[in-house]
């Protein structure tokens, strides 16, 4: 067996595939293989970027960002009249129509720990000379995916085969581990990392390093794996490597050392919240996000750009400032409302059809849009021009997959929340201070402050955070009871009818596809 790598420009660096050519003996002239490809620090580089490639392909139909606020209490399924009923399972909590839905995110996340697992298995073999703190710091970055990528999974299935190394022909057929032997995984590759990067901070317009993994970033990945596993499993510490006490120095580090902070106006996070106004991705609030471009120009094969804001878009056409897409996950009313007369982030977050002055029909023959709210994403929502023409097919890209919007993974606000969380028990001074933070930001001043208390933060998180994909794992890991108690709406139209079902212990069905090709070692989460 050898492992094929086929160069390519652009992001799409390597792509690496599996091939048997037993009776070969020498390697091929016009392709190179892992086994001899690592050999100088650019090639451990461009290993490095093929792992970060894989973070643009998450993004998307199916992607977790848009699941997860469709399942959660924030959106409902949308789409149009005549889009299947499959569109609406994630919404429903239903499995049937399409027994892969949830397929994207399997295979993508194990692309990525197939990749980082490739790299770090092939970093002996570069001669590095007397760099070797480059090596560490490859190490660290590529450690730091295939956590990131374990996890994804992790808040997605609950149990799964974790792997930190490529697998033999004798593992193909390896069942799913505990969650502690995953977490343990994640938090040992987290620690690392945050062990072993520099103390940069590349949250600044133009830093061609923007994107990259920091030691803050790892820091505060670390606090988010803790806070969801510590929850969700009802445990005192992550998988038995790090403490409390050590997720709390972690996120505390980034409080006060990293040079993230607050913007002052939270609009200007969003292109479409604030338009000329735009603070820019580069901007200092953003600990780690996915970057995204419109360099690929309607090339399907590339994936250089945002592909889930055409699915959260207006459908129909172009509306005032916002550019078409396909009005998945209308936002719920319960979460509009959730917002305080005066909080910002409201406007900021949803667009209001009715409250914007736009004409929104949608009847069938009309915008046909389905489940029709009133409300619509403006996070991530794609802009038009002073022309009335979508600013990315003016500038020669397709409308659905060349949306340049980053994705915020971890902003500072995120960080400051979790810290006010984990200090909650010990510092509350503290954990109030960073609550504070958050909320005088929103309404622009200090009179509207509330005690601190988990219920309090939880509910914070919600509206900051709103349509980021954090909801639905705040929800789950809180139990499936409040995950339920969030979510059941029972509506006089019953088109809006959701019923969380709490059998499925807040996780997702595993794709049919998977299971067969696993030989019986792996079976269907409860409930589906």
């Amino acid at each position: 067996m050898k492992n094929y790598i086929k160069l390519f420009t652009a992001s799409t660096l390597l792509i690496l595939s599996s091939c048997s050519n037993d009776f070969l003996e020498t390697a091929p002239v016009t392709e190179k293989v892992t086994e001899n490809f690592y050999k100088t620090p650019k090639d451990a580089f461009e290993g490095l970027v093929s792992v970060y490639d894989v973070l643009q392909q998450v993004g998307g139909w199916a992607d977790l960002q848009m699941i997860t606020e469709e399942a959660s209490d924030n959106c409902f399924g949308g789409f149009g009249t005549a889009d299947g009923a499959g569109a609406l399972d994630w919404d429903r909590f239903l499995y049937g129509s399409d027994l892969e839905m949830n397929n994207p995110i399997w295979q993508t996340c194990y692309k990525g720990i197939y990749r980082a697992n490739i790299l770090l298995e092939n970093l002996d073999k570069v001669n590095w000379g007397t760099d070797t703190a480059l090596k560490t710091k490859y190490e660290a970055e590529a450690r730091f995916l295939r956590a990131h990528f374990h996890f994804e999974l992790a808040r997605i299935f609950g149990d799964i085969v974790a792997l930190d190394h490529t697998i033999k022909t004798e593992e193909l057929y390896s069942p799913r581990v505990a969650p502690e032997v995953t977490y343990a995984l994640i938090a040992n590759d987290l620690k690392f990392a945050a062990a072993n990067l520099g103390t940069e901070n590349y949250s600044q317009p133009e830093n061609p390093n923007y994107g990259r993994i920091t030691k803050w970033a790892a820091e505060a990945y670390l606090a988010k794996a803790f806070l969801f596993y510590t929850d969700y499993y009802n445990k005192t510490d992550l998988a038995g490597v790090v403490t409390k006490a050590e997720a709390v120095t972690s996120i505390n580090d980034v409080v006060n050392t990293s040079g993230h902070a607050l913007i002052a106006d939270y609009s200007r996070l969003w292109l479409a919240a604030s338009l000329a106004n735009y603070a820019g991705e580069g901007n200092t609030e953003m600990v780690w996000a996915v970057r995204y471009n419109s360099s690929g120009k309607g090339d399907w094969g590339l994936h250089e750009g945002n592909r889930l804001s055409v699915l959260i878009a207006p459908r129909g056409g172009n509306i005032g400032p916002y550019a078409s897409g396909w009005g998945g996950c209308p936002v719920t009313p319960s979460l509009y409302n959730a917002y305080e007369n005066g909080d910002t982030r409201r406007d900021a977050t949803i667009i209001n059809f009715a409250g914007e002055g736009l004409d929104f029909d949608p009847a069938p023959n009309k915008r046909d849009q389905r489940q029709f709210t009133g409300y619509s994403w403006k996070k991530y929502c794609p802009i038009t021009n002073a022309a009335g023409e979508a600013i990315v097919t003016a500038n020669g890209g397709n409308f659905q997959i060349d949306n340049y919007e980053d994705y915020a993974v971890i902003r500072f606000a995120d960080v400051l929340l979790m810290a006010a969380e984990l200090n909650l028990g010990t510092n509350v001074g503290y954990a109030k201070t960073c609550l504070d933070r958050v909320r005088d930001r929103a309404f622009k001043n200090a009179a509207h402050r509330v005690p601190v208390a988990i219920t309090s933060i939880m509910n914070e998180r919600r509206l900051e955070l709103a349509l980021e994909g954090q909801r639905y794992f705040d929800l789950i890991r809180q139990s499936p009871e409040v995950a339920k108690a969030a979510i059941d709406n029972v509506n006089s139209d019953s088109q809006f009818n959701v019923t969380f079902r709490t059998e499925t212990l807040g996780w997702f069905a595993l794709p049919q596809s998977q299971i067969i090709l696993s030989n019986g070692s792996i079976k269907q989460n409860p409930g589906w």
